[in-house]
């Protein structure tokens, strides 16, 4: 049988970066090493001007599984700074980000899919948070983007549990922003990408920052917006009812 070692695969098309996680034998968890690859691999794409939209998934029907459990033989202060760390990377890419998540989300994968800006989910994808069960602190900083996201009453049941919820409750509780069935995701996630990637990236990126608590930046953004072109564009597209072309970031 052929052994495929656990590995981040990214691939670049039509502007929308794909970022798998792969790891197939033990339902994509990530190794210390995919951990501490994550945010080089982040930083690579995030340069890359011919990157509009980042899209993170799992490889096969799993999204994430979480950590590689093994791992957790090694100091545990340790495993917890990589993941950590990558966490932060994937929340401070400049550009959106979107999780498309099948299967199983849980431990690490969740704390993935949370730093991601949006998470589309297939019908039958489960959800959980579970250090509980093996007596784990969960980071402070993972913890109030989950509690931002989801609210702390579901942060609570989630972390006080361990266990698993549904797409229902994940969609009810804002924790996915869209449900779809399973053959249906990935047309679904590419036309959103395609929308996202003919939007202006100067609108994009200052609204992340400010939706994500800096809110100290409207005067770098009013200079970014003067020096762009992108709000003349946008107007001039408007008025002569064509589609824009936005070059900020190129």
């Amino acid at each position: 049988m052929e052994t495929v070692e656990p590995q981040l695969v990214a691939g670049v098309e039509d502007g929308v970066a794909t970022l798998v996680i792969s790891n197939p034998a033990k339902r994509n968890a990530m190794t210390a090493g995919m951990w501490r690859a994550l945010p080089a691999v982040l930083g690579r794409l995030a340069a890359d001007p011919a990157v509009r939209v980042l899209v993170l998934t799992g490889a096969g029907d799993t999204f994430c599984a979480g950590a590689d459990i093994s791992a957790l033989r090694e100091p545990g202060d340790e495993q917890q700074a990589l993941a950590v760390r990558a966490e932060e990377a994937l929340a401070a890419f400049p550009k959106p980000t979107l999780a498309a998540v099948r299967g199983y989300c849980v431990g690490g994968g969740s704390q993935l899919a949370g730093a991601c800006d949006l998470r589309f989910a297939a019908e039958g994808a489960r959800f959980g948070i579970t250090p509980a069960k093996l007596g784990i602190v969960y980071p402070s900083s993972s913890t109030r983007r989950l509690t931002a996201l989801v609210g702390p009453a579901t942060a609570k049941y989630l972390l006080f549990s361990g266990e698993l919820i549904d797409t229902e409750r994940a969609l009810r509780t804002g924790f996915v922003d869209e449900v779809h069935p399973a053959e249906g995701l990935d047309e679904r996630v590419a036309e959103f990408c395609r929308t996202l990637a003919s939007r202006s990236l100067l609108t994009q990126a200052a609204a992340k920052e400010f939706a994500d608590g800096r809110l100290d930046r409207d005067a770098h953004w009013a200079g970014q917006a003067r020096g762009s072109g992108d709000t003349a564009e946008g107007v001039a597209a408007f008025l002569e009812r064509r589609a824009p072309r936005f070059t900020y970031g190129l």
